[in-house]
């Protein structure tokens, strides 16, 4: 398995680097070069060549940063494409993309153009719990803890498995799954607040350094990688202090452009 970060952060921001600005952007990752997993990044990444490979788009949640670039890809796509582009997320996503973006308002309604029978986006309704398998990949959405309906996932392919947390605060049942996924080879586990904003981070659902400490032991594997990601552009250099000096065994950032095989 091969994941390629198109953004993974918790906002787009342009920042200073070493040499140049550098692009952060919201969380997207494309898995094997045709499944997206969430859609806050898509087209700012990708040439269109890359965009037409893509055939799968796992969505976590509604919120804005996790699906912005998905009606940048329908367009995108709307001159040129063979068969329809499969969005796979639980009813309220759905439905949410339904009533607030492809609404033919806000943007077209790309489940139903060119026309119903052969749409650009096609709707694959996902349940919590439940594993499915959409292209060469098995994929387990876990509900999680947010503000608004949201899952995380187990990603499985014939040698590898990843654990996404998606946005989320204090949990469990992701945990519990991933200790007894054979397989494991990584989790990524947001960090959006350092602990000095936990307050925020409660009120907001998502997590702080020591929150993903904590949830990270949940899956009693120490020695497995975690890559912290959803970092916040203003807190990141504070986050990455802040969850350096907790002593995880194999604790990265991701980064885009960043290309992790399991």
């Amino acid at each position: 398995m091969q994941i390629r970060v198109l953004g993974c952060h918790g906002a787009d921001c342009l920042v200073d680097g070493t040499e140049r600005s550098v692009r952060q952007e919201s969380c997207g990752f494309l898995i094997d070069n045709s499944v997206l997993l969430d859609g806050g990044t898509i087209g700012t990444r990708l040439t269109l060549a890359e965009q037409r490979r893509i055939r799968f788009v796992f969505l976590s949640h509604l919120h804005f940063d996790h699906i912005k670039g998905l009606p940048l890809l329908a367009d995108n796509l709307a001159e040129w494409f063979i068969e329809p582009v499969t969005v796979a997320a639980t009813e309220p996503v759905l439905q949410g993309l339904r009533d607030h973006v492809f609404n033919g308002t806000v943007y077209p309604n790309f489940f139903e153009l060119p026309n119903r029978e052969n749409p650009i986006l096609r709707a694959h309704v996902l349940q919590p719990g439940k594993s499915v398998v959409l292209g060469h990949l098995e994929i387990i959405p876990v509900a999680v803890n947010h503000t608004v309906p949201t899952v995380g996932y187990v990603v499985k392919d014939d040698e590898a498995a990843l654990l996404y947390s998606g946005d989320t605060y204090e949990t469990e049942e992701i945990w519990h799954l991933g200790r007894t996924t054979p397989n494991l080879k990584a989790a990524f586990i947001e960090s959006s607040f350092p602990d000095e904003l936990g307050k925020l981070a409660q009120t907001s659902k998502h997590l702080t350094p020591s929150l993903f400490l904590k949830e990270f032991q949940k899956l009693r594997r120490p020695n497995l990688p975690v890559y912290a990601y959803h970092m916040k552009p203003p807190y990141q250099a504070q986050i990455k202090e802040e969850i350096s000096r907790l002593g995880i065994e194999r604790v990265e950032f991701l980064e885009e452009g960043q290309i992790i095989k399991l």
